[in-house]
């Protein structure tokens, strides 16, 4: 029983970066804007996260950096694809390899060391030994981000925003016949893709851990991707496909003690993700203007 548990809460929390990843992709492909620039604005929201932790002492404000961090991020985003109308996949690309690059030399200029920042404090956690006993405990960014999937799925279902935003992204033409400048919609989602991106990213570095290391969101954003496509492009099913996808990893660190090839354990959550596209992802309907200029 104890083990079981012990179980649940790792898979819930290896769920939060993985779930934010695949809202914001969400948001971003409803408006008919391909976005695989997610694994990039994750490691800004990582790093900035952790340099505003360790100038201010306050992970809060760490997270408030790293989220307008990705409300720049989506904009830089949004002005290339949908103002400048770039090749969506290749503004991606260039965001993820910019992000990459650029934050081990500032890491470098800041802390000396180009591989990973000094330790910093990390944000609180729900303790639940009581109820379960042990150390259980979840991390502020469960419930936050549980309360961000009931809101997306609240707004994309329920309000006449949400309504236009994925009229975006199927028939743009028939929206703008109305008089709505669908430009602005897509501008949002890619604010709100980097937010939820960037909040994905901190958790990474000021949730589950106190530091940032290079390369720790370790494809996290492109599985997010995947788990839209596998949840079809709606709150829920990404939310629940990224949960999935978690338990895979989860799998990962429960089999470590059958002496497996260290190779096979760490590729068995892409392994997975992979399977899943290939499975299910081929009855998944895109939205009809997805990638369209």
């Amino acid at each position: 029983m104890r083990m079981m548990i012990d179980f649940i809460f790792l898979a819930v929390n290896l769920a939060v970066p993985l779930v934010l990843a695949a809202e914001a992709a969400m948001i971003a492909e409803r408006a008919g804007v391909i976005c695989l620039g997610v694994e990039g604005m994750m490691i800004f929201g990582a790093f900035f996260a952790v340099a505003g932790c360790y100038f201010t002492e306050s992970p809060w404000i760490g997270l408030l950096l790293a989220i307008l961090c990705g409300i720049a991020a989506g904009l830089v985003y949004g002005l290339f694809t949908v103002i400048l109308r770039g090749q969506q996949v290749v503004v991606g690309v260039a965001i993820n390899f910019f992000a990459a690059g650029i934050t081990p030399m500032i890491t470098q200029q800041i802390w000396g060391r180009e591989g990973a920042s000094e330790t910093v404090k990390s944000m609180p956690e729900l303790d639940l030994s009581g109820i379960f006993g042990g150390n259980a405990g979840l991390s502020w960014f469960v419930p936050i981000t549980a309360a961000i999937v009931a809101g997306m799925w609240f707004f994309i279902y329920k309000t006449k925003y949400g309504l236009r935003l994925r009229m975006t992204g199927d028939f743009p033409l028939g929206l703008q016949t109305c008089g709505v400048n669908t430009n602005q919609y897509k501008l949002g989602a890619m604010v709100v893709c980097g937010i939820l991106s960037a909040i994905g990213g901190a958790y990474l570095s000021i949730g589950y851990g106190n530091l940032f290391v290079t390369d720790m969101v370790a494809g996290r954003g492109y599985m997010g991707v995947a788990a839209n496509i596998f949840g079809g492009w709606t709150p829920l099913g990404g939310a629940l496909a990224a949960v999935f996808f978690a338990v895979v990893q989860t799998l990962r660190y429960s089999l470590t003690s059958l002496n497996l090839p260290s190779q096979l354990m760490q590729m068995l959550p892409y392994l997975a993700t992979l399977i899943a596209l290939v499975l299910f992802a081929r009855n998944s309907k895109s939205p009809e203007g997805l990638g369209k200029l």
